[in-house]
């Protein structure tokens, strides 16, 4: 029994999981490889009711006839409501909602969602682009006001403040009807009227009721005097007005004013007829503020000075409020009521002296000094107030007694004395001032030298910290020739300077040297550089600050200060051939030709190698008319430099600019013997072609093209020479066989172009600059021939068409803007410069564009303005130079003309379209700059 009681409640025990719903997708059996699947017995009848339910697969809902006819009518009229809304589902809802959403749904729908965002990232660029173009397009067709008045806007900069101001308000547009309403409209009762009615000067009927003449719409009400009012009454009584009394009253009114401007002598009345309204106009405040402002300001005031009556702020501010308001009088009554209650303030008394007139002045600042006798303002003021010079002495003497420790005092009372007189009184200053170190060197200037170094000695010990006292000193030994201390004196000043603890400011040190230089005290200056120049500078920044010093120094006007940075850094670098070219460049626009020659001696000598500065020495001496001397100077460089081109090529220009045509023929055969190069064989070429000499400047055209077939300048000038033989069949092999090994060659390209324009074939010609763009991709110079190509054709649609692509290709190109400025009729053409100069703020071709452009609207000072900046940002633009010439010949001076000449010359420019096609003619291969820019001035037209 026991055992069959055990047994029986070992199977009463269930295990916990029993009778559970299963996990929703658990699968039985999915271990051991069964695959799970729902069968009719799942969800059918044949299913036991007490099964737990599979919320995966939940049954249908039951539905009546009556749920199913409701539910079509809700389909049929279905809500379209915001609120019923759902992200999800929709409106309608979804059309599997009567089956749940299960995890596997939710994960699809994300998988789903994944894939259309993956698919809309990739549209997006395109989408996006195509949505632009579209609001583009849109806005081509139908665009803003705003930007339809566009251009009128960009005009409005140019309206004058007076165009402004006169410019007139907006009015009421509607007609007079409209503004003024019949319902609205009173009509005053006229002077004949009263006057007709008051016959009886004696009658008690001599008033009118104001109420009884005006009615609206017009009309009148006004009962003959004597008369019954409706209510009974007479017509005189309360709100009356007495006219007569009223014309009276104005009348005296007038006599008394005509009284108090009339001659009192003759009797004779002095008023201007004309000036009178302005003389009483003269009369009212001009304060233009609130009248409540200063109601408020002034009450606000006068709190403050009952509260505080002791407080001059108050009392000043107050005074001022009533001067600014026009109430002089008042102002003087308060600030002289403030001395009353502030006297010792020195603020108030100066304010009661400066609204005081005259005399009255003299009077407030006396009674001042009684009361503050060491205020140095005060008497400053009392002996400004003093017109006589005696009494100006006198009074700031009495100040010295009073206040003789004042430097101000002092330095004015000094101001009024003659040199002895100063000299005297500035012994005794320095006395009771002794650390003021003006007054120390004002009188060291006026003793002299000997009693000078003694008064600097002295400041020196009363002032041991000072730097312009040892500077002082060094320049009066600098005037009185003993140079030789100079040096020892800054040195000396360095040392005791940072004895006494005073740290060395090298820029401070820096701008008294420049102020030395600038008052003539060279050797000064160069002392003080040479002593803190290389203070507080790392070794490896020595160079590049210096040559900064140096800049900031010619800016400043100081080149001796310069010189002397510069001649330091040499003694620091001497092989640096960077400094050696910016010193030389220094003394090439600052200096001498003597020191410039100095220099460049003494630059070969330490940097033999450099080309260039030999270049420099013997162009310096050619300029001088020193043709001997040149030739040795690059004598000495052919030994420093045997095979250098600009060496060889500096000594055939110098021959043959000098009209020795055999000695440059030999030097270029030397050349091309021993330094061969493309540039040589060019130059051989140029140098026979130039001389006439056109057979054997064929030859060694023919010779240098074997050895350098890929020099275009070398086919340029064959083609040239061909040219100018009129033999255009050769010209054009030469110009095509160019390309060929120099596809890349604008110049070349251009030469071909204008040639087939030249003979007639247009056609051609366009072909050509075709190719060449292909070839040369991006390039203005192409873009504009082809340009210019068609509007010499008198094809101007092409020509804009061309232009309009060329600024698409390149949008910065400043040789395109300026053309693109003068193909648009005048009106536009302003506009189209504004757009040029936003494009291209610093090209000197737009600059000199928009200069043009102002010349053809005769703006001169305007025109010149541009010019300047023009020629200034490059100074190497021979057409600006040119054509600021023009200008200036037309409408400058004799001296300004003198001056852009002078500066051409100095510029030397080689670019420029214009410019070149003079320069390097054959014709004027020896001409001077001033002489082709003559040239260049006389071939320009003003079709501009």
């Amino acid at each position: 029994m026991a055992t069959a009681s055990g047994v029986s409640g070992g199977l009463r025990k269930k295990k916990h999981f029993l009778g559970m719903p299963a996990p929703l997708g658990y699968v039985p059996g999915l271990g051991r490889g069964a695959t799970g699947f729902t069968t009719r017995s799942d969800i059918g009848p044949a299913r036991d009711a007490n099964d737990p339910v599979d919320d995966r697969h939940a049954p249908p809902g039951k539905r009546t006839v009556g749920d199913q006819m409701k539910k079509s009518q809700e389909d049929e009229e279905e809500d379209l409501n915001d609120s019923n809304y759902d992200e999800f589902n929709g409106y309608a809802g979804s059309l599997f909602s009567s089956g749940p959403y299960e995890k596997d749904d939710e994960e699809a729908d994300a998988i789903y969602c994944m894939v259309d965002k993956r698919l809309d990232e990739r549209r997006k660029d395109r989408r996006e682009q195509r949505e632009r173009e579209e609001i583009e397009k849109y806005r081509m067709e139908r665009p803003k006001i705003q930007q339809q008045f566009s251009d009128l806007k960009r005009k409005l900069a140019e309206v004058s403040e007076d165009e402004w101001l006169s410019i007139p308000e907006v009015g009421d547009a509607r007609n007079k009807r409209q503004r003024n309403p019949r319902h609205d409209k009173l009509t005053p009762v006229p002077d004949s009227f009263l006057s007709k009615h008051m016959q009886n000067a004696s009658d008690q009927h001599n008033s009118v009721d104001p109420r009884q003449l005006l009615l609206p719409g017009g009309g009148l009400n006004t009962p003959y005097p004597g008369s019954m009012t409706p209510s009974g009454l007479m017509t005189p009584g309360a709100g009356e007005l007495d006219m007569r009394k009223i014309g009276q009253a104005r009348n005296t009114l007038m006599d008394m004013r005509l009284s108090q401007v009339s001659d009192s002598v003759s009797g004779q009345t002095v008023v201007d007829p004309k000036g009178y309204l302005t003389d009483l106009n003269s009369m009212i405040p001009t304060y233009g503020g609130d009248i409540n402002d200063i109601k408020k300001a002034r009450l606000l005031l006068k709190s403050v000075r009952e509260t505080n009556p002791h407080h001059p702020p108050a009392w000043i501010a107050s005074a001022r409020l009533e001067e600014v308001t026009g109430k002089v009088q008042v102002a003087r009554n308060i600030i002289m009521k403030a001395t009353e209650m502030c006297p010792k303030s020195e603020d108030v008394w100066l304010e009661a002296a400066r609204l005081q007139p005259g005399d009255s002045a003299k009077a407030v600042v006396a009674n001042a000094v009684r009361h503050l006798p060491q205020s140095v303002r005060t008497w400053i003021r009392a002996a400004d107030l003093e017109t006589d010079l005696k009494a100006k002495k006198r009074v700031l003497r009495k100040a010295l007694e009073q206040v003789p420790n004042s430097v101000r005092l002092w330095k004015a009372a000094v101001e009024l004395e003659e040199p002895d007189d100063a000299r005297i009184l500035l012994s005794r200053a320095v006395e009771c001032c002794p650390t003021s170190v003006e007054l120390w060197l004002a009188l060291a200037r006026l003793e002299s030298y000997e009693n000078a170094r003694k008064v600097l000695n002295k400041a020196r010990e009363n002032i041991p910290t000072d730097r312009h006292i040892w500077i002082t000193a060094a320049k009066l030994e600098e005037a009185n020739g003993n140079t030789a201390m100079v040096e020892k004196i800054v040195d000396r000043a360095i040392t005791s300077l940072r004895a006494n603890g005073v740290e060395i400011n090298r820029e401070h040190w820096i701008q008294d040297a420049e102020e030395c230089d600038k008052a003539g005290s060279v050797t000064t200056c160069q002392a003080v550089i040479r002593a803190v120049i290389g203070i507080g500078v790392e070794e490896e920044d020595r160079k590049h600050t210096w040559m900064e010093d140096a800049d900031s120094c010619v800016s400043h006007g100081a080149c001796e200060c310069a010189r002397a940075i510069y001649a330091f850094a040499l003694q620091v670098f001497p092989s640096k051939k960077s400094v050696w070219l910016r010193a030389a460049y220094f003394e090439k626009n600052h200096g001498t030709r003597e020191s410039l020659e100095a220099l460049l001696q003494r630059a070969v000598a330490h940097c033999p190698k450099a080309e260039v500065l030999w270049l420099m020495g013997a162009k310096s001496k050619w300029m001088a008319g020193d043709v001997p001397a040149a030739r040795s100077i690059l004598a000495l460089a052919f030994q420093a430099n045997p095979n250098s081109e600009e060496i060889w090529l500096a000594a055939v220009k110098l021959e043959s600019e000098n009209n020795e045509d055999e000695r440059a023929r030999r030097l270029l055969a030397k050349a091309r013997s021993s330094a061969p190069t493309a540039r040589v064989f060019m130059k051989s070429v140029k140098l026979e072609w130039v001389l006439g000499e056109i057979p054997r400047a064929k030859e060694l055209s023919e010779e240098a093209l074997r050895h350098y077939e890929d020099f275009p300048k070398l086919w340029m000038m064959k083609g040239q020479i061909e040219e100018q033989l009129q033999l255009n069949d050769k010209a054009r092999d030469a110009y095509s066989q160019g390309l060929k090994k120099c596809p890349h060659s604008v110049a070349l390209w251009l030469l071909l172009s204008r040639l087939e324009e030249h003979v007639g074939q247009l056609t051609r010609a366009r072909a050509i600059l075709e190719k060449a763009r292909l070839k040369n991709p991006q390039n203005p110079e192409l873009w504009l021939e082809s340009v210019r190509l068609e509007y010499r054709a008198g094809l101007k649609n092409i020509a804009s068409t061309l232009m309009a692509k060329a600024m698409q290709e390149c949008p910065s190109s400043g040789i395109l803007w300026a053309e693109a400025i003068f193909l648009e009729a005048r009106p536009q053409r302003k506009t189209k410069s504004v757009d040029a100069l936003k494009k291209c703020e610093h090209d000197p071709h737009v600059l000199l564009a928009v200069a043009k452009l102002f010349w053809s609207e005769r703006k001169i000072s305007k025109a010149r303005e541009w010019f300047h900046r023009t020629v200034k940002i490059d100074p190497d633009l021979g057409d600006a130079w040119a054509v600021f010439y023009k200008f200036e010949l037309q409408h400058g001076s004799k001296e300004q003309q003198e001056d852009v000449r002078k500066r051409c010359e100095n510029a030397e420019p080689r670019h420029g379209e214009l410019w070149c096609a003079v320069s390097k003619d054959i014709l004027h291969w020896r001409k001077k700059t001033g002489e082709i820019l003559a040239q260049v001035a006389s071939s320009i037209k003003n079709t501009f």
